[in-house]
Parts: structure tokens; C-alpha cells; sequence
């Protein structure tokens, strides 16, 4: 190969490069501008992130900060159900999902005489509704029909004889988008509260600032989990949440394969260009231009494809329409020997490497492998290779190659 052959090679995968990047960075605008206009509507419609807060009382008395004593439930036992049940607009999933509540909360009477407890409970700001909404003071309480005032609390008063209690029964359900919490007063002491979480997803993650469960088990039909956080006595308790699984989306995953592609293209020319010498099957520059053109013709087809398919299906025809143009056109050029080895080459190269950014974390490890493994190829098969007659000016006559 002559030198002036390489530099040009390596100008063809310079521009190309360009090229991918300019793509990748179209694609992430795009995702970015789409992504923000489309979760306001689905906040819109589904609902934002749901955050409910621990309830709380109070009763008058001139020895408090005030002239009111704050106190919080003594025992509290809270059952939520998570539905996950995610909803695409435009290329974008969004982590939708439905809530059940119910809350029993006791509050006691601290004091030796009678006391009006007022009795504080407040609902999740900025839902997309409330349905089955229920708030009921102990058994005898028939009435359900409490009204929250502008700030969104409920707010019942209650009559308590000294050292008695009373127990809040609350319910609901709503639907929120990404996360839901369960947030406690800041630096409070909490006793007495459990709550049991059960979801239908198999993909636990703890939101940033909450704290683990205590306890989880797997449903027997394998289709969740039941997850319990036991508070029995704790000062400044970290608050409990749960992250809605990860959704796949085509518009990331298509810029990250775009800004990575540089690498599968050099590993592919690199490969080609060298064992292919070996074999005596000289390759122009012109021919590395057309075999960057079909490696940019797949990112191209899976960007735009997306908008119209599945993932899956968008990567498969993009694929195959890649290798038939890259592995075709070699075969074209050279026949059978190189088509041996521009096949498997650009299915590793180009396909696996790509499909590896459909997992997260695999990404690294799947190009250090490649590079490592190529490397040593290369090193296997070149290691008695004469260079100065490689790339000498004027090297001796390479067999004539037969094309099929």
C-alpha cells in the first residue's frame, strides 16, 4: 500500500467521522426538543411524579411554640400498589404507571385531659386526579366526603379524651409518570410505621435521598415484587420511593451508536485492508470511500427508520441493508476471498458492536474486547509480514485475483 494511499484512507475516515457526528448531534436536539415538549403533555394527561407526605395533627395549648402542639401518627400502616404501564409519544416511552393508597393512620392524645385534635392528611400536589378518594376518623365515621382546601390538605377536627386515639383511614388512587415517594418531616421522629409496596415490575432502584427496604420477596407468579420498609422507631427518616423501570429509546440509543461508529468503521478497515493485502487483493481509497458510505448508510436508515418501526425492526433492516451494500460491494471487488472476510468482519464491527448499546453497561466492555481481540488478530497474522515491501512505492507484483 502505498503511503499516500493511507493518508488518503484515513482523510475518507476523517470526513466520515464528521459526518457521524453531525448526525449523532442532530439526533440528540432532536430527542431533547422532543422529549421536553412531550413530557409536559404526559405530565399533562398522566399526571408528574407522585410525592405523598406524611400526615400530621395538632391540638391548642399555650405551652407550645405557637400555641400549637404538633404530633405525628403513633402507628402507621400504609399498603401501595405500583401498576407499571409506560406510554410512548413520538420516540420517546414515558414511565407512566397507576397508584393504589390506603393509609391507617392512630394518633394519640399525649396530654391527661381532653384535647381538638386537628387532624392533617395531604394529598399528592398536581395529579391527573384522585378516584376513589376516601378519609374517614375511626369506625363510627360514615362520611367519606372530605374536602381538601386550596392548599390541597384535608383537614378534620376531632374530639380525643385524655390519652385516647383515634384511627385515620385514607385511600386513593391516581396515576404519575417516573417516580413515586413517600416523604417524612424533616429531622421528626417516626415510631410505628410499615409500609408494604407491591409492584408488578421486576426492576427495583430506590430513588436518590430514599432509603431501602427491609424486606422483599418475589411474587410466586414471578410477576413482581412485595417490599416492606419498617420504621419502629426511627429519628430523621430517609424517605421511601421506587423508580419506574427503564424503557429503551430509540433516539439515545441511535445518537450513541452514531458517535461510537467511527470506531466499528476503523476496526473494519484496518481488518480489511491488512489481511487483504496478505491475501494480494489491493484496495484503493476509492474503495474504502464506498465502504464508509454503506457503514454510514445503516446509521442513517436506523435514525430516520425509528420514526416509522419498532427498534428492533428499524436495527434489523438497517443491518442487513448495510451488509448488503459493504459485504456485497467487496465481494463485487474482489471476489469470494475478501467477501470470506468482509462478512463476519462488519457483523461484529458494525452489528454487534452496535446492538451493544441496547444494554446499558455493555458498551465498554463489548469495544475493549473488540479492540484487544483485533489487536492480537492482527498481530498473529502480521507478525512475519514484510512492511517495507508492504508499503514500499514500487512493490513487486502482487497474483492476479480471480473474481467470482
Amino acid at each position: 500500500m502505498k503511503t499516500t494511499h493511507l493518508l488518503a484512507t484515513l482523510a475518507i475516515i476523517g470526513c466520515t467521522t464528521v459526518g457521524w457526528f453531525i448526525l449523532g448531534a442532530a439526533l440528540t436536539q432532536r430527542t431533547h426538543s422532543s422529549s421536553n415538549t412531550l413530557r409536559n403533555e404526559v405530565s399533562g394527561v398522566w399526571g408528574p411524579a407522585i410525592t405523598q407526605q406524611h400526615p400530621h395533627a395538632w391540638f391548642d395549648t399555650p405551652n407550645a411554640p405557637g400555641g400549637k402542639a404538633q404530633q405525628l401518627p403513633s402507628t402507621s400502616r400504609i399498603k401501595v400498589d405500583l401498576d407499571y404501564d409506560p406510554k410512548r409519544r413520538g420516540l420517546m416511552w414515558h414511565r407512566t404507571y397507576d397508584v393504589r393508597f390506603e393509609g391507617d393512620y392512630t394518633f394519640t392524645n399525649p396530654t391527661k385531659i381532653p384535647q381538638t385534635f386537628y387532624i392533617s392528611f395531604p394529598l399528592p400536589p398536581e395529579t391527573a386526579g384522585l378516584h376513589g378518594f376516601d378519609f374517614r376518623l375511626g369506625e363510627d365515621d360514615q362520611s367519606s366526603q372530605a374536602v381538601p382546601g386550596p392548599s390541597g390538605v384535608v383537614t378534620r377536627a376531632i374530639q380525643l379524651p385524655a390519652s385516647g386515639s383515634v384511627t385515620l383511614s385514607t385511600a386513593y388512587g391516581t396515576r404519575g409518570t417516573d417516580t413515586w415517594r413517600y416523604d417524612f418531616p424533616d429531622k421528626r421522629r417516626i415510631s410505628g410505621f410499615k409500609l408494604a409496596m407491591r409492584t408488578d415490575f421486576h426492576e427495583i432502584n430506590f430513588p436518590v435521598g430514599t432509603g431501602s427496604a427491609d424486606q422483599d420477596k418475589r411474587h410466586k407468579d414471578a410477576t413482581g415484587y412485595d417490599l416492606i420498609w419498617d420504621y419502629p422507631d426511627v429519628l430523621a427518616a430517609q424517605a421511601i420511593g421506587m423508580d419506574m423501570p427503564k424503557r429503551l429509546n430509540a433516539g439515545p440509543v441511535a445518537a450513541r451508536i452514531a458517535f461510537f461508529a467511527p470506531v466499528s468503521l476503523l476496526f473494519f478497515v484496518t481488518v480489511v485492508l491488512l489481511i487483504g493485502g496478505m491475501k494480494g487483493i489491493p484496495l484503493h481509497p476509492m474503495h474504502v470511500f464506498f465502504i464508509s458510505a454503506g457503514f454510514f448508510a445503516f446509521h442513517l436508515l436506523f435514525a430516520y427508520l425509528v420514526d416509522l418501526l419498532p427498534m428492533l425492526a428499524s436495527f434489523g433492516i438497517a443491518a442487513a441493508t448495510s451488509l448488503l451494500l459493504v459485504s456485497g460491494y467487496l465481494k463485487a471487488v474482489a471476489g469470494k476471498q475478501l467477501f470470506a472476510i468482509a462478512l463476519p468482519a462488519q457483523s461484529i464491527y458494525l452489528v454487534a458492536f452496535s446492538a451493544s448499546f441496547f444494554i446499558d453497561g455493555l458498551t465498554g466492555i463489548t469495544l475493549t474486547v473488540l479492540a484487544v481481540t483485533t489487536l492480537a488478530l492482527l498481530m498473529f497474522l502480521t507478525a512475519k509480514t514484510d512492511w517495507l515491501r508492504y508499503f514500499s512505492k514500487n512493490p513487486p507484483p502482487l497474483p492476479e485475483v480471480q473474481v467470482s
